[in-house]
C-alpha cells in the first residue's frame, strides 16, 4: 500500500475543497492519504481584519513566518525514516510569497524530516499570480530535501478588473457570491471539481511506481496555464515587495503600533500601483511585445514546468475540465 502526505493551509477554506477533490481518486485507488492542516500560533483570522492583513506583508515577503502549532501526534511520532511515497504541498500566495503557514513548515526541522528524499507535488489556489511564489516554493523544498515532480496552479479566471473588487471583498467580508453583475470570487466549482482528475493520475503513477524515478506524473493535464502579461510585471512587483517590506521591517516588529504609519504609505503605493502602474504597465508591454517576446517566451516555458501547460491525456475538452 502507498502512503501519501498532503500537508496544507487553507485559510478560507476553498483550497481545502480543491484539496478534498484531489484526494478523492487516491483514496478510493486505496492509497492511504495523512492529511495534515497546518496551524499557525496564534492562527491568521478570516476574514482579515484590514491592519491585520496589511501586517502580514513584510513576514511573508521576508520568509519570515509566524511559526506553526506542533504537527498533529501521528507525525511527530513517525521514526525519521518513515515510508511517506508522495508528498502534496497545497498553498495559497501571500504578497507574491507562500503563505506564512507553509513557509514555516517547509522551514521547520519536522518540515525537512517528513520531505527528505521524498517526491513533491505542489498545488496552488490563488487570484492569478503564483509565479514568483512557486520560484520560493522550489527553493524552499529544494533546501528540506524534497524532490519536486509537478506542479499544479488554479487561479481565479476572472476577468482581471472584477477580481480587484470581488477577491478583496471576499477577504475583507468573507462573501464571495456574485455582486453587483460580477461573477463570485476565486475559483470556480468547474475548476475545483476538476482537481480529480490529477488525483486520477497520481494514483495511477503510485500504482507503477511512477513516484520514483522523479519525473512528472501530470503532464498533458493542463497543470498550469501561465498568463504572459503577468510574467514581467510580477517579477517588478516582487523587487519592490522586497523593498517596502524592508522598510517597514526597520519601523518595527509584528503587530506593533509603531509600523503602523510605514504600512500606510505601503497602502497608498498598492492603490497608486493598481490604479496608475499596472495600466501603464500593460500598455507599455502591448507596445514592446515585439522586442520581449523571445525574453517573456522563455520565461512562459520556465514557468510551466515540470508539469507542463499541454492537454493531450485530458478526457474532455480543456475549457469544459
Amino acid at each position: 500500500m502507498k502512503n501519501v502526505l498532503v500537508v496544507s493551509y487553507s485559510q478560507s477554506g476553498q483550497l481545502d475543497d480543491i484539496v478534498a477533490a484531489l484526494s478523492r481518486p487516491l483514496a478510493e485507488a486505496g492509497i492511504n492519504l495523512h492529511r495534515e492542516a497546518l496551524r499557525p500560533a496564534p492562527d491568521f483570522p478570516f476574514p482579515w481584519p484590514f491592519f491585520a492583513f496589511l501586517d502580514a506583508f513584510p513576514e511573508s515577503v521576508r520568509l519570515d513566518p509566524r511559526p506553526n502549532q506542533p504537527l498533529s501526534p501521528s507525525l511527530q511520532s513517525l521514526p525519521v525514516d518513515a515510508n511517506f511515497d508522495l508528498v502534496i504541498l497545497a498553498w495559497s500566495v501571500w504578497y507574491l510569497s507562500p503563505a506564512q503557514p507553509m513557509t514555516a513548515f517547509l522551514q521547520s526541522a519536522e518540515g525537512k524530516r517528513l520531505l527528505g528524499g521524498r517526491p513533491v507535488v505542489s498545488v496552488v489556489a490563488c487570484r492569478n499570480m503564483w509565479l514568483s511564489a512557486f520560484d520560493t516554493i522550489k527553493t524552499l523544498v529544494a533546501e528540506a530535501g524534497g524532490r519536486l515532480t509537478d506542479h499544479v496552479a488554479f487561479t481565479d479566471e476572472s476577468h482581471a478588473l472584477a477580481t480587484f473588487i470581488t477577491t478583496p471583498r471576499w477577504m475583507f467580508t468573507g462573501r464571495r457570491d456574485s455582486f453587483l453583475g460580477l461573477p463570485p470570487a476565486g475559483v470556480d466549482a468547474r475548476q475545483t471539481a476538476g482537481a480529480a482528475r490529477f488525483g486520477v493520475a497520481l494514483a495511477e503513477a503510485l500504482s507503477r511506481d511512477g513516484e520514483k524515478p522523479g519525473q512528472p506524473m501530470l503532464s498533458g493535464l493542463r497543470a498550469v496555464k501561465v498568463a504572459p502579461h503577468l510574467v514581467l510585471s510580477e517579477r517588478a512587483g516582487r523587487r519592490a515587495f522586497q523593498v517596502w517590506s524592508g522598510l517597514i521591517r526597520a519601523c518595527g516588529r509584528a503587530g506593533q503600533w509603531r509600523r503602523i504609519p510605514a504600512l500606510a504609505l505601503f497602502l497608498i503605493y498598492l492603490v497608486l500601483l493598481i490604479v496608475t502602474i499596472v495600466p501603464l504597465n500593460l500598455i507599455l508591454q502591448r507596445l514592446t511585445a515585439p522586442l520581449l517576446a523571445r525574453r517573456v517566451a522563455a520565461l512562459v516555458s520556465h514557468y510551466e514546468q515540470p508539469s507542463g501547460a499541454g492537454s493531450a491525456r485530458m478526457t474532455v475538452p480543456p475549457d469544459c475540465s
